[in-house]
């Protein structure tokens, strides 16, 4: 696998992942019972912007580097850039930005638990050192898809999936999103799984999504945001996640938040848009 999220971190597809992840987070919290994170392409949590990576690209620049606290913001959006403004602070870091584990641990509360997994051993490696001395959280080595089995139903009997793959091999990722679905519902069958996926090609994004549907055998919340047209060839359009048991009032947030976002990205000038949907 070649993939390395670094050319990538906090663009807008990052971003629309992070407040959405933070919005399920707050969601369950709602309820005082604890709760299970299982995320399944980790990454290495914590980046740096200001790397050659990142600079290749300047993909941040259209993302985080576009959003800024501003009066009337929706909270999710105030959530998100205030814990990644409090993590600059504690890493001593002005350009430093967090990935999926690192943002979520701000928003587990002691009875809550997390396990981040990741495939790759430097990658690996990296999620460790930045998440050392974080309690109730566990970092593995191995195959996200494979250790979802292994880690559901919890004790809690409540948790929330997040399945994030690279789509290096969109055809096999989907695939093995779908099979790894099923097994935690199957596992855990009120689990909220979220899976994010691209948009390249809108067609082929909503045929899979309604593959899987059916496969599932339940409805999708997909909450969607993109910056060019979604049957262009530009590469990657858009970001979408697609949710399973959506929490109570998850959609009406998002329709507060995600049009916000949209004005703070999409401009030079806008093509993009925003959308929630249920699908199956």
């Amino acid at each position: 696998m070649k993939y390395r999220h670094a050319f990538h971190a906090g663009n807008f597809a990052d971003v629309h992942k992070h407040i959405t992840l933070i919005a399920l987070l707050q969601a369950l919290a709602r309820k005082d019972k604890g709760f299970l994170l299982i995320d399944t392409h980790a990454g290495r949590g914590l980046y740096e912007l200001g790397s050659a990576e990142a600079r290749r690209g300047a993909e941040a620049s259209s993302g985080i580097g576009r959003l800024a606290p501003a009066e009337g913001q929706p909270p999710e959006i105030g959530d998100y850039l205030r814990a990644v403004r409090e993590l600059r602070q504690e890493v001593r870091q002005r350009d430093a930005y967090p990935g999926s584990p690192l943002l979520a641990t701000r928003f587990l509360r002691p009875q809550d638990r997390a396990v981040f997994i990741e495939a790759q051993i430097e990658e690996h490696v990296a999620l460790r050192r930045a998440l050392r001395g974080h309690e109730r959280v566990t970092v593995e080595h191995g195959d996200g898809y494979e250790r979802i089995a292994s880690w559901l139903p919890p004790i809690e009997r409540r948790a929330l999936v997040l399945i994030d793959p690279p789509y290096e091999d969109a055809r096999a990722d989907q695939q093995r999103c779908t099979l790894a679905a099923a097994e935690a519902l199957r596992r855990l069958p009120n689990a909220v799984v979220a899976v994010w996926y691209p948009i390249k090609l809108e067609r082929d994004s909503n045929r899979w999504l309604e593959a899987l549907a059916t496969a599932l055998g339940k409805p999708l919340l997909c909450g969607e945001l993109w910056l060019h047209p979604r049957d262009s060839r530009a590469g990657l359009n858009g970001s979408g996640v697609a949710i399973v048991n959506a929490p109570y009032l998850l959609e009406e947030g998002m329709q507060t938040w995600l049009p916000a976002v949209h004005r703070s990205l999409d401009v030079d000038p806008p093509q993009g848009g925003w959308s929630t949907r249920i699908v199956g």
